[in-house]
């Protein structure tokens, strides 16, 4: 036998063979941002349970970054802008969408700031309200509906029992007329 050491491969074979892991962890990285947007965490989790060794999945995700494909900034104003006027989503319930997904905090914050310059969490409720209300003024039980179903969607309970009334002026009105 010629004295090369089969047992072990040569360097430029690990090599090549890290460049094709980095290739396939970006490749995927592509087609899941192909289908939607990610942040960096959510991506990073995806590529790690798809078996990408921690150091390729941190190298394709510095290589996305560089690209502009992927800027947890970006993502977080889109996401936040989409819950906030497209869903009727309060603050807190997208916050809580936006950790889950990995956005930092104060992203998160800057996000939120953005979306409600164009639609307030006041004014979201009132569109809820618009489309979901029936006709006329609501009795208590629906009224208690209403605010267990904006408390779901992540409003302040005070800010939920001000756009509909307190009952102390349903009082009021009913004393009046």
């Amino acid at each position: 036998m010629s004295g090369k050491n089969w047992a072990s491969p040569p360097k430029t074979r690990k090599n090549s063979v890290k460049a094709l892991d980095l290739e396939a962890a970006k490749q995927k990285a592509y087609r899941l941002l192909s289908l939607r947007p990610h942040s960096a965490r959510e991506l990073e989790k995806k590529l790690l349970e798809k078996g990408f060794p921690k150091t390729i999945v941190k190298e394709a995700l510095e290589k996305l970054h560089e690209l502009k494909y992927l800027n947890d900034a970006s993502f977080a104003g889109s996401r936040a802008h989409q819950l906030a006027a497209g869903k009727l989503w309060g603050n807190r319930k997208i916050t809580a969408c936006l950790r889950e997904k990995g956005v930092d905090d104060r992203l998160i914050d800057d996000a939120i700031a953005s979306a409600r310059r164009e639609l307030s969490e006041e004014e979201a409720i009132a569109l809820w309200l618009k489309k979901k209300a029936s006709k006329g003024r609501p009795d208590r039980k629906e009224k208690q509906k209403i605010f267990q179903s904006l408390m779901g969607r992540g409003f302040p309970p005070g800010l939920i029992l001000k756009m509909l009334g307190t009952p102390a002026e349903e009082e009021a009105d009913d004393e009046n007329g």
